[in-house]
């Protein structure tokens, strides 16, 4: 007598809000490394959950990034309005395939070079120093001695070395991230909301090129707009806006999420802070086993079958926008062990996390965000080697996105009272 078939398994129902990641990472991942889910706006899509999954999905040669392979993005099934058509629509090489992508990531590529990046090691350095000034100026002025990490640290640091980068003048600065954030990472937005801060995003980026266009620096902007100009073809217009809105999100979102984690994790962690501390595990350590317990990016889209795709026993059908579950990656005791969900900085093999990408789209800002973290939490602790949360970490208010992955908020004391 044959056993009955079981039940499918019902798609996961995407809550726009977002919040902590990590339980519902682990119901859907004890079903299956890939899981049916459904979007915001009612769109079909999948996310891949497992490590080895994770690796091969973002490595394979039938997975592209160009949304001409999705046919309900181009056929009316899903609305011009969607807000996660900001993923697809954009044109730079996060959406680009062969040639296309390699083109465009030559363009950048040697900006981020190991070498390229450790030449700005001073002035991040400089950064640093100014801004823990900043930090413990705001909480001496505070009643309760109270400053928000987030505001006064982690947020400005990348964000002014990623516009220096890019020649953007210091006014744009606060308008560029709250743009930002409405565009890549906050899901609980509506169309209008998207649609608008797309519109000023693009007008925006389009000023501050014509700002270089008028009058070129030693900036990134500038030898775009060269290298546009010098090969004709190489970069149109979207292209370039698209790249410069790539490289301006990437470059600030990621590692302010990444800096803030790391805090949490060794605020509420105290034994590993001693072990980093007492020379026991490097800064490095730190932020490698951060970005596998506790990854900046939670679910990020998209990509999409060039044929059905059988992956970790499920087929995924051709098409399908899939999101790449890098937190849940990150946890997976198959690859990690039973104490996955432990935060251990001495931990063999956190390196071996997916939270920078795999294969030819790995980020390119890889070496930077690691040089910003190290330096932003080793000279931190350094300087305030007592800090703390200033409210338990259950309290913490949480970004309301299933793509970005950490907190709105970091009040911390910097002197213990």
């Amino acid at each position: 007598m044959s056993s009955p078939t079981p039940a499918p398994v019902p798609a996961h129902v995407v809550d726009p809000a977002g919040g902590c990641p990590h339980a519902l990472n682990a119901d859907l991942r004890a079903l299956g490394p890939v899981a049916d889910i459904v979007l915001p706006g009612g769109v079909p899509a999948a996310v891949v959950l497992g490590h080895d999954a994770l690796k091969e999905f973002l490595s394979h040669p039938d997975v592209a990034k160009d949304a001409h392979h999705c046919p309900a993005l181009n056929d009316g099934t899903i609305p011009a309005d969607w807000p996660l058509r900001v993923f697809a629509n954009a044109q730079g090489m996060h959406t680009a395939d062969g040639a296309d992508h390699r083109r465009l990531r030559s363009l950048v590529g040697s900006a981020f070079t190991a070498r390229q990046v450790e030449r700005l090691r001073p002035r991040i350095e400089e950064l640093t120093a100014s801004l823990l000034d900043d930090l413990g100026r705001a909480a001496a002025e505070d009643p309760d001695g109270i400053a928000d990490l987030r505001t006064h640290f982690a947020l400005p640091l990348p964000l002014s070395v990623i516009c220096e980068l890019l020649g953007v003048d210091p006014e744009h600065h606060g308008r560029l991230h709250d743009l930002t954030y409405t565009v890549i990472i906050a899901t609980d937005t509506t169309p209008a909301e998207v649609m608008a801060a797309v519109r000023e995003l693009v007008d925006l980026l389009g000023t501050i090129a014509a700002a270089r266009r008028a009058a070129p620096g030693d900036d990134l902007t500038s030898a775009l707009i060269a290298a546009r100009e010098d090969g004709g073809d190489r970069l149109n217009e979207a292209e370039l806006i698209g790249t410069m809105r790539l490289m301006l999100a990437a470059g600030h979102e990621t590692t302010l999420n990444l800096i803030s984690n790391a805090v949490r994790a060794l605020c509420t962690h105290r034994d590993q802070l001693a072990l980093v501390l007492d020379g026991k595990a490097t800064w490095s350590d730190v932020v490698d086993e951060t970005l596998r317990w506790d990854g900046p990016v939670s679910w990020f889209p998209f990509r999409y079958p060039t044929r059905d795709l059988a992956l970790g026993g499920t087929v995924i059908p051709q098409g399908t926008p899939v999101l790449a579950g890098y937190t849940a990656a990150g946890r997976d005791e198959a690859v990690h062990g039973p104490d996955a969900d432990r935060f251990d900085v001495t931990r063999p093999g956190a390196a071996r996390h997916l939270s920078f990408g795999q294969g030819v789209h790995y980020c390119v800002g890889a070496p930077l965000a690691r040089l910003e973290a190290t330096i932003a939490l080793e000279r931190l602790f350094a300087r305030f080697p007592d800090l703390d949360l200033a409210v338990p970490e259950a309290e913490l208010p949480r970004q309301r996105s299933f793509i970005g992955n950490s907190v709105e908020a970091l009040p911390v004391r910097p002197v213990r009272r």
